[in-house]
């Protein structure tokens, strides 16, 4: 009896592994799409550390000016990066800011070059300013809603519109615990001025995805591919409430 019910264990186990197996792979293989980070932004971090830190309270003008090369290439390296997928709806926000630290590097080159001591510093200021708002652009604005939109991005870029039902009714699954994790955040107290509009939006967000979780059931793709692109659109407001 024992032998037939372990025979039994292990023949499940061999038809769902290959399931399990691709739905693991085909999520890894999105891992970097689904991380906010621009790397060469945190590598950026290094001169403007020196800058800032070092540099800028001594009013050390040669230290300053030996940074330039360092930070010419700092920026050339991030101008030259690509958003990953997840950070798609921040181009606009990225590009506009991207540019404007092109042309404070360009300010901080020119006034290294000169003699006179407050434009060398006002310049450094500035460029420190500009990295610390380009960080702003892309850092998530709570880690509970970074976790959920990783799943979410998932759902709605690939599982869906490549039609994997596997694939979405896990994440969907994992999506809802994610929701659960969100409703028991508290927003940082810097960001408690749009607690009221966070708590709305988020409440939207949990129904739609309670509904989602739903439709999973009735197995009628239009009702869950409808339900996915109402629930994403209550995530979007959600995120707009915080720009």
């Amino acid at each position: 009896m024992l032998k037939h019910a372990l025979m039994i264990a292990l023949c499940v186990a061999l038809a769902t592994a290959p399931t399990m197996m691709y739905a693991q792979d085909s999520k890894d293989a999105h891992d970097e799409e689904v991380k906010a980070q621009v790397p060469a932004l945190q590598k950026f971090h290094t001169p403007i550390y020196t800058l800032w830190h070092t540099a800028w309270p001594k009013k050390d003008t040669a230290m300053m000016a030996s940074l330039c090369p360092e930070i010419d290439k700092g920026v050339a390296e991030i101008a030259a990066a690509e958003l990953p997928g997840i950070l798609r709806e921040k181009k606009g926000a990225w590009q506009e800011n991207l540019k404007q630290l092109q042309d404070i590097a360009s300010m901080y080159r020119t006034a290294m070059a000169g003699t006179e001591l407050q434009p060398k510093l006002d310049a450094a200021e500035k460029l420190h300013m500009q990295y610390e708002t380009m960080v702003r652009v892309i850092r998530p604005v709570m880690k509970e809603i970074d976790a959920f939109h990783q799943v979410l991005y998932m759902i709605y870029h690939y599982y869906m519109p490549e039609h994997k039902m596997d694939e979405l009714k896990s994440a969907v699954t994992e999506l809802s615990a994610k929701m659960d994790t969100l409703n028991a955040a508290k927003l940082p107290e810097r960001l408690m001025k749009k607690d009221a509009s966070f708590q709305a939006a988020r409440a939207k967000l949990s129904t739609s995805v309670a509904f989602v979780k739903g439709v999973m059931a009735s197995k009628d793709e239009k009702k869950i591919n409808d339900a996915i692109r109402r629930m994403h659109s209550d995530y979007e407001m959600l995120d707009k409430v915080f720009e």
